[in-house]
């Protein structure tokens, strides 16, 4: 069976790649760090949207209840 790799191969696995993609490596970093940015900021527009529902949810469940009470 295959196992997964223990800290001595990581450090070699991430030699191999700095090497294979050394000069390409800073541009690919910015590029994964802008995608995990835009991600946070979807994310935190989507938790904005479920706080709205939620407000116009209450102040629907509000105005019902003053009109059956």
């Amino acid at each position: 069976m295959i196992s997964m790799p223990g800290g001595w191969e990581w450090i070699v696995i991430g030699i191999i790649v700095f090497i294979v993609f050394g000069k390409r490596l800073p541009s690919m970093m910015k590029t994964v760090g802008k995608s995990f940015a835009n991600f946070q900021q979807g994310f935190k527009g989507v938790e904005k949207e479920i706080k709205e529902v939620k407000e116009i949810k209450n102040d629907i469940d509000t105005i019902t209840k003053l009109k059956v009470g």
